[in-house]
């Protein structure tokens, strides 16, 4: 797949000519392959090839913007752009970034981009019968799934901006059903990176199944109020709703509980949260973002303290600060929001083994899987969640729990942590040891 730098050099020339004071072009190639696999055989192949471009322009302070997936539409996406430029509203905080020294990411895997459709089924097929064989319990597979993916970005603008990189991705996941008697309990699992040496395809299998005979025998529990256990999987998930509150394109817009914060302790002072692009392998890493700023590692909170936000171009002129590279795309049809490239909460020097979280809680639970995570308010931080998970009493696991609620608010939430284990763990862009958080109101 090669990127055709004239292509984008050409059109940024019919925008200036055209009337544009400023133009940029962002182009996407990829190349994707997917397999699914059911009772051990293949149930799916999906191939694809893609390809797109958009245009942006801003014309006397007005913002114009198109896109199209067809070279031979060029002419009529540039005039396109222009021409809606002449609609928008004036904005004075619009601007295209000036070119910077780059940052360096090891994000392509030759193997990957190279790697055949057999031993992509092979991966795919191992997922499953990994899962399969751990256990006689283990009824049925869903989605047993690998992916592979090779892609290729240029952003060059009318300011000198004119990057390019290329990258890989792959990722496997699976979910599994364990069965005893009249009891059916589901397990899930995930890993991803940039090169396929990381991913252990059959872990992924033990790992869903192991989840699953976990909760086999789960049932409910009387309301209490105790601290918890969030395992790196649903602390990850309670990080994602964290990592709207720290886009200053939140702050900004009045979606922020923390807005107006800065320099002040919002959360536990165990708490370090850290966003990085240039992390090598992990799946958000990127030389630079997609407006072409380099990225590079920022502590947005130390030791519980907010010490800044992330910031894409628009923004931070808004706040009269540089941007930190945090411009994300949906796609090359979506103009630049704001959000995290590889974000995690660092445990720090002194992380408790995993294994000895539970011996610290006399009476608990280690939370496994929590439902509807998302729906938790991001203005108020306001949140209702449906769990399940391992009851622990005298610092052992006792039995599976089933149908709980935790409820509170996320500010609150982090500003309970005690602990941070030392199992760190990625899933997707997003990373968190386990941590024990408390007391939390848990109802039945």
């Amino acid at each position: 797949m090669k990127i055709n730098r004239d292509f984008a050099l050409r059109l940024v020339d019919e925008a200036m000519r055209g009337g544009a004071d400023y133009a940029e072009v962002y182009l996407k190639t990829s190349r994707n392959l997917t397999v699914e696999v059911k009772n051990q055989k293949v149930d799916a192949i999906e191939s694809s090839v893609g390809f797109g471009y958009s245009i942006r322009v801003i014309r006397d302070m007005r913002l114009g913007f198109s896109f199209s997936t067809d070279i031979k539409e060029s002419g009529s996406v540039v005039e396109s752009a222009i021409e809606a430029s002449k609609w928008t509203e004036q904005d004075n905080y619009l601007e295209l970034p000036l070119p910077s020294n780059g940052s360096e990411a090891k994000i392509f895997d030759p193997s990957i981009a190279s790697l055949n459709e057999e031993d992509a089924v092979n991966s795919a097929v191992l997922i499953e019968k990994s899962a399969l064989d751990a256990d006689s319990r283990i009824k049925k597979t869903r989605k047993a799934s690998a992916s592979f993916s090779e892609k290729n970005v240029h952003i060059l603008n009318s300011r000198g901006i004119d990057n390019t990189y290329s990258s890989t991705e792959c990722s496997a996941q699976i979910t599994v059903v364990a069965e005893d008697n009249a009891d059916s309990q589901m397990g899930w699992d995930f890993d991803g990176s940039r090169f396929i040496s990381d991913l252990k395809f059959g872990d992924v299998g033990r790992n869903a199944a192991a989840r699953a005979l976990q909760m086999l025998g789960a049932r409910k529990t009387s309301a209490t109020k105790t601290h918890v256990i969030l395992d790196n999987t649903v602390a990850t998930e309670f990080l994602s709703i964290f990592a709207s509150l720290l886009s200053s394109e939140a702050v900004q817009k009045g979606k922020s509980l923390l807005s107006g914060k800065l320099n002040q302790q919002v959360v536990s002072p165990l708490l370090n949260i850290i966003d990085d692009g240039c992390l090598p392998h992990r799946l958000g890493s990127r030389p630079f973002d997609d407006e072409g700023v380099p990225t590079f590692r920022k502590d947005l909170i130390k030791d519980g303290e907010l010490l800044g936000y992330m910031y894409n171009v628009y923004t931070a002129k808004k706040d009269g600060v540089r941007s930190t590279g945090n411009a994300v795309r949906g796609g090359f049809s979506s103009l630049p929001s704001v959000g995290p490239s590889n974000m995690f909460i660092d445990a720090g020097d002194r992380p408790v083994r995993q294994n000895e979280l539970i011996s610290m809680l006399d009476k608990g639970i280690c939370i496994t899987e929590a439902m509807g995570v998302h729906m938790a308010n991001p203005v108020s931080g306001e949140f209702s969640i449906g769990v399940s998970g391992l009851w622990i009493e005298n610092g052992s696991v006792r039995f599976p729990v089933k149908e709980a609620v935790i409820s509170g608010n996320i500010l609150d939430f982090f500003s309970k942590v005690v602990a941070l284990g030392d199992d760190l763990r990625f899933y997707g862009n997003m990373a968190s040891p386990s941590i024990i958080v408390g007391p939390v109101d848990i109802s039945a």
